[in-house]
């Protein structure tokens, strides 16, 4: 199953994360997980929230640059090969990885966000291979 994260260009300088917290507070959009990637003078925020297309249009509304991306939430199986054997099947059918963070804290459950090539295709695959797609937002 497909979800939608929020991606927010964003200028590397002092107060600008706080300024889009700001709006998606005021805005009741609770934030889920993200992912900030920068350089020296810009950076993409990666949000994924309980209100995607909400927290976009306010996000656009106060002047930003934001659009929705449809990613996957995976289940990956805490134990050696368990990332490989996803990216393995998807590779397989010839689909590419354009960007994936992660997350475990407890050591029992861990989860990916993965952008992929053919969202479409690799939701069959994940469906056919019984990988678990977790989803929290309303789409």
């Amino acid at each position: 199953m497909v979800t939608k994260q929020i991606s927010v260009f964003i200028e590397n300088r002092k107060g600008r994360l706080g300024e889009i917290l700001d709006v998606l507070k005021g805005n009741s959009v609770n934030i889920l997980s993200m992912s900030l990637a920068d350089t020296t003078e810009y950076g993409i925020l990666r949000i994924i929230s309980d209100k995607p297309q909400e927290g976009k249009n306010a996000l656009a509304a106060a002047g930003f640059s934001a659009m929705l991306t449809e990613i996957f939430i995976l289940k990956v199986p805490h134990t050696p090969g368990g990332l490989h054997n996803i990216l393995h099947a998807i590779s397989e059918e010839e689909i590419n990885v354009e960007y994936m963070y992660g997350l475990s804290v407890d050591g029992e459950n861990a989860s990916i966000v993965i952008k992929t090539s053919d969202p479409e295709k690799a939701d069959i695959i994940f469906a056919k291979r019984g990988i678990e797609t977790i989803s929290f937002c309303k789409i």
